[in-house]
């Protein structure tokens, strides 16, 4: 077969479950590519076998992406090469985006073919605001390093959505609870196939519900953001005055506590010339 294809990088968007949601484009691009760039070869022959084709294919992941990359970009000069992930959509949370730095560094053409995603897959299912959120991929592994995380996106105004592993839904779920608060959550799975759930509760009632049946395969956890913040008191809003009281005029020192606490201007200014004149 002759590649009908302009030379250059193709990300394709590949199923992430349901192999009816390859778009046509998606297998133009892959049936038409002079090579294949694969995270693992086994499943991309799936891919082909439900395409009724064979294409050359050639790994590429995170143990040998160094050595194999510049060879992939220099065959861009002349050959239309194509990025696929094992599912859903190459660069999130799988490598890839330094194939793509390195092609447009050269000057090759890049084109995205864009498809499934369990992420955004998941946060249409878990009837959370979808306004703001923010895609944390996999947590690291271990405990520490996991928790400070966590702790990092605590008081971020936005949904968060991770990805985790069947066996360690649980204990992520309970670190996520600990270090967030017991907010609202979801946990998707089997995205697109024929089991597909999106279960929802708080995370301690998610957590308690994986403990002892953790499920298989991969699971998206989609997190609420937080809550409105309390208000603040009488005694925050002097202690913050004082504090700006000491560089600030009061006009400045009102106005500047006002805007960070919510609170009213002229009860403020008020209450920071009581200050001013104790």
């Amino acid at each position: 077969m002759t590649s009908s294809l302009a030379p250059g990088l193709y990300i394709v968007a590949t199923p992430i479950g349901n192999l009816g949601d390859l778009s046509p484009r998606a297998s133009e691009i892959l049936l038409n590519a002079d090579i294949v760039a694969v995270e693992d070869s086994r499943v991309t022959a799936g891919l082909f076998r439900h395409l009724g084709a064979r294409r050359p294919m050639t790994p590429y992941h995170d143990h040998n992406a160094e050595s194999v990359r510049p060879g992939l970009v220099a065959r861009m000069a002349q050959e239309a090469v194509a990025l696929v992930s094992d599912a859903g959509t190459p660069l999130i949370s799988d490598p890839g985006y330094k194939l793509v730095r390195d092609a447009r560094a050269a000057g090759h053409t890049v084109t995205t073919i864009p498809g499934p995603c369990a992420g955004i897959a998941a946060l249409t299912l878990a009837g959370l605001p979808t306004d703001r959120f923010l895609f944390m991929g996999f947590l690291p592994a271990k405990q520490q390093a996991k928790g400070e995380a966590i702790a990092e996106v605590a008081t971020v105004r936005a949904t968060l959505v991770f990805y985790e592993s069947g066996p360690r839904l649980s204990a992520t779920l309970s670190l996520l609870a600990n270090g967030l608060g017991d907010r609202e959550a979801a946990v998707a799975r089997e995205i697109t196939k024929k089991f597909e759930e999106c279960v929802t509760g708080s995370l301690t009632e998610l957590a308690a519900r994986y403990a002892d049946a953790p499920p298989k395969g991969e699971i998206v956890i989609v997190v609420a953001p937080p809550g409105d913040a309390a208000p603040a008191s009488e005694e925050d809003a002097d202690a913050a005055l004082a504090e700006a009281l000491t560089r600030l005029p009061v006009s400045k020192a009102a106005g500047e506590v006002a805007k960070r606490l919510g609170l009213d201007r002229k009860s403020l200014y008020a209450r920071a010339m009581e200050l001013k004149g104790a």
